[in-house]
């Protein structure tokens, strides 16, 4: 039985394995803390929220994405795409106008958004002591995916201090993953997912640089789920989504078949400029596809990709800003360390995720990390994990 609770989670020991810690074989090489924050200055703070059961379960979160820490009140470059719609990231408008993201960005439920944007607004109006109207900072970016499911979405159970606690927790180095923050009540593939993130680093003839993603998987259905090739959700037909007695009589219709959304948020400290950013953030569908996402009608699908590089010539008031620019014909490793990544993030939000019982007593059961060896062996696809 879930006991009522609230806790802060931001950079905490991992308590589950990742991915590689099973043996799942990835593509390229990840870096320090295999996380987003392996791109110098980002910092990642959850909210997450844990409490009561049946129609008062609260299962729901928030998280905060620091782009260049607490402190940062520049400009970046930025680029962001859609893979499908149905669903909302603010400040985008502003971001395709200008080409830059000036504020963090935050990730919560679909009924959350509203209250999270006016306390991010808030938060650094009090921190930076803002004056008038600014488009970075009037503007902020929050995304969402909707957990009705496993929360009680319309209880309105996030508030601005949870924002406040997310922002202000956010750290450096490595992050947990499943049941946390905004990934709290979500749902991938038919089975428990949430928050989930991985890196890249180029080699040094491809200039070095790093490629980090954070991820909230709440999308796809279960028989195309794929990790590393194999067909893993035609391997585990069973544990199936359960809905609980107070709602089985009252809906027929299935979940998990392609419902949800996706967020995926990217950083990295190569020098692109916003239309390079915004090719970026269109290669993070591929590695949506590879897991088995196809951007179903009903899936919000809303990616966007930042560069830490050029953040003092951006920020110049006077005078010409001197920017570097990483040339077209270098970027295709950045195009595949983008993929790879965003793989190898939604499986680790699959892994480290635990069986969840929420709203009115619905079930969604974790990713059985033996079943997914067992599978992984069945095609040859199963590596030793490296010490």
């Amino acid at each position: 039985m879930l006991l009522a609770s609230m806790f802060v989670a931001s950079v905490v020991a991992q308590t589950r394995p990742r991915a590689r810690d099973l043996g799942v074989p990835f593509d390229g090489k990840p870096g320090q803390f295999n996380a987003i924050t392996d791109v110098k200055g980002v910092e990642v703070g959850y909210t997450t929220l844990i409490s009561g059961e049946g129609d008062k379960a609260v299962r729901t979160g928030v998280t905060a994405i620091l782009p260049q820490g607490k402190d940062f009140a520049g400009r970046l470059f930025a680029g962001w795409h859609t893979l499908n719609g149905n669903g909302e990231m603010t400040g985008t408008t502003w971001i395709e106008e200008s080409g830059a993201l000036g504020s963090p960005v935050l990730i919560t439920n679909t009924h959350s958004v509203g209250i999270v944007r006016d306390a991010v607004i808030e938060w650094g109006a009090k921190k930076h002591q803002g004056g008038g109207y600014s488009g970075d900072f009037s503007l902020p970016v929050v995304a969402e995916t909707w957990d009705g499911f496993l929360n009680d979405i319309n209880g309105f159970h996030v508030k601005k201090e949870d924002v406040f606690n997310a922002l202000d927790s956010a750290r450096s180095g490595p992050l947990a993953e499943g049941n946390v923050g905004g990934g709290t009540g979500m749902i991938a593939h038919g089975f428990k997912a949430g928050t989930g993130t991985a890196s890249r680093v180029l080699d040094a003839r491809f200039g070095g640089y790093t490629v980090g993603v954070l991820v909230q998987a709440n999308y796809g259905a279960r028989q195309l789920f794929t990790v590393a090739g194999v067909p893993v959700g035609r391997e585990i037909k069973d544990l199936q989504i359960k809905r609980g007695e107070q709602t089985a009589a009252n809906s027929s219709k299935k979940v998990g078949e392609g419902d949800g959304s996706i967020i995926v948020i990217l950083a990295t400290d190569a020098p692109l400029l916003p239309h390079q950013l915004k090719r970026i953030a269109q290669r993070i569908s591929l590695g949506i596809a590879n897991v088995g996402g196809r951007g179903e009608n009903s899936s919000g699908d809303i990616f966007l990709a930042f560069s830490t590089a050029n953040a003092a010539e951006i920020g110049k008031n006077e005078g010409l800003a001197q920017i570097q620019m990483l040339p077209n014909d270098q970027i295709n490793m950045l195009f595949w360390a983008t993929a790879q990544a965003t793989e190898e993030a939604i499986v680790n939000a699959l892994v480290a995720a635990e069986t969840m019982t929420g709203y009115k007593g619905n079930t969604v059961y974790a990713l059985p990390h033996d079943r997914l060896k067992a599978a992984l062996k069945k095609y040859n696809r199963l590596e030793e994990p490296k010490k």
